[in-house]
């Protein structure tokens, strides 16, 4: 299909794609997809009210029908999961597999949510008091703010909004202005679901608002957003997680990930190379879990790396909507600009490089195509500690697993990890206390490729945050800790008294 086609299937029409000030190119081969009207910082107050508006109706519904409206969302996404998932493909550069599957990432938190809207649980409490019964109830909050990222331009919308809308609050979305058609494509099978569902659902209840940190910025400053989801790297979460909390909102931040995986002695190696290769190059290197270092056994660290650089050297590379492609380009060129930045600091500091060169025969003009980099670094080293969002795979060996724990640690961030072990004591103390210390933790699997069913997210300066399933879902409401005194008498707790 043609790139008009494209978008015209994913119900874009020429008043969404003309006259506007935001240029959105394809980083596949760096074409004008659009010219996109923005919104301004001084709409966002009106954008902001509406929401308010919105959520003192939508509080006010029950919560399965509630979730009746995400149901039929999740119908829309159904219907509409092969044009959105093209649209994913030219708009963000991911092959036309990972394209599609982010778009039933989107179907598959639909139907948890639409389970969840039955199952908003508190608990009953023993009281220690004769007569009195305790409990705890969950709330909404009001309107949440989603700042998105461009990798995964519309999963991580709907992991926010669908759990956000069946706890009864509206939402606000702001996209990655590299991914604003995803996401313009994505609001009208929303508003397609809201026309079904009928007078229940308010005006404002999903707004979304296309521009720049301006925007996001707005969203931090108000106290009316209460609760505000960023998903992006380190340094804007450091900018915006204080400034929610300066005015006592709540931050949701999933930020930065130099995931790792330990290969110990017993590894089965035909697994774990599979696992590395999509870890490592999968989406081209620019997934939050993508896997960027490698902390091999001394005793097979050679024999991996061998089997591994036979199958870099094979690796498809073009555009990712052509069958048998497995790395397309990356965003942009300043994306593959910094990735050759980083192998030169590498090389610097003894590491040896196989691969991480520019692409220019075979794949389409004007992308940023580049061949996924081994690392051989003789130890962590700073540049190691810094992730780069791009194919980089840092390759290290250990001794023992104390030490390969140690490693995988010693990072600022904390989002995914994982071992390659068939020893049970070795698998255990990975996942035990002294073991990982990330958000995700993966036996004999790679760190991408988290399913809904989990909460996402992770510790250190990956923010924190927890999206998606387990019971993420508090996170978008307020708990409250009730009792009731049936009984004749008022004892206070902790045996005070207080006659008068």
């Amino acid at each position: 299909m043609t790139h008009s086609a494209i978008l015209t299937a994913a119900g874009l029409h020429q008043t969404d794609l003309t006259g506007g000030d935001l240029t959105v190119r394809s980083p596949i081969d760096g074409a004008v997809l659009a010219q996109v009207h923005q919104t301004t910082a001084a709409d966002m107050p009106a954008t902001i009210a509406r929401a308010q508006a919105a959520f003192a109706a939508w509080r006010n519904i029950p919560a399965p029908r509630r979730g009746e409206l995400v149901r039929l969302w999740g119908e829309e996404l159904r219907a509409a999961k092969a044009e959105l998932g093209a649209l994913v493909t030219l708009e963000v550069g991911k092959i036309t597999s990972e394209g599609l599957g982010e778009v039933q990432e989107m179907i598959d938190i639909c139907d948890f949510a639409v389970g969840l809207s039955r199952q908003l649980y508190g608990l009953t409490i023993a009281s220690e008091r004769p007569g009195h019964r305790m409990a705890e109830t969950w709330h909404p909050l009001g309107p949440v703010g989603i700042i998105s990222a461009f990798n995964f331009p519309v999963a991580v919308y709907s992991w926010n909004a669908a759990l956000a809308l069946v706890c009864g609050n509206p939402v606000i979305w702001k996209p990655s202005e590299k991914s604003t058609l995803t996401a313009m494509a994505t609001q009208k099978t929303m508003e397609r679901a809201l026309a079904r569902f009928g007078d229940d659902a308010p005006d404002g209840l999903c707004q979304l608002v296309i521009g720049g940190a301006d925007l996001g910025a707005a969203l931090a400053a108000s106290r009316d957003v209460p609760v505000l989801s960023a998903t992006g790297s380190t340094r804007m979460g450091g900018i915006v997680g204080p400034q929610v909390m300066a005015r006592w909102g709540r931050p949701i931040l999933e930020l930065g990930g130099n995931n790792a995986m330990i290969v110990a002695p017993s590894a089965d190696l035909d697994m774990a190379v599979r696992a590395i290769v999509f870890g490592a190059v999968g989406t081209a290197g620019q997934r939050c879990t993508s896997l960027r270092r490698l902390i091999v056994h001394r005793s097979i660290h050679d024999d991996l790396v061998a089997r591994l650089e036979r199958a870099y050297a094979t690796l498809p590379i073009g555009d990712p909507r052509s069958p048998g492609t497995l790395i397309g380009p990356l965003i942009d060129s300043a994306a593959r600009d910094r990735m050759l930045a980083q192998l030169d600091k590498a090389r610097a500091e003894g590491g040896r490089v196989f691969g991480g060169a520019a692409v220019t025969e075979g794949v389409p003009d004007d992308g940023a195509y580049v061949s996924p980099a081994l690392v051989l670094m003789p130890e962590q080293t700073d540049t190691v500690r810094t992730e780069t969002f791009a194919p980089i795979l840092y390759v290290m060996h250990y001794d023992d697993l104390e030490q390969a724990i140690a490693m995988q640690n010693d990072v600022p961030q904390g989002l995914s990890s994982c071992i390659f072990t068939l020893d049970l004591r070795e698998a255990e103390t990975f996942l035990s206390a002294a073991g990982s210390d990330c958000g995700i933790a993966n036996v004999n699997i790679g760190p991408s490729g988290a399913e809904i069913g989990g909460a996402f997210g992770g510790e250190k300066e990956t923010g924190g945050g927890r999206e998606s399933g387990s019971d993420a879902w508090k996170g978008y409401m307020r708990r409250q800790t009730s009792t009731v005194n049936y009984s004749r008498h008022l004892p206070l707790a902790q045996g005070v008294r207080f006659d008068l």
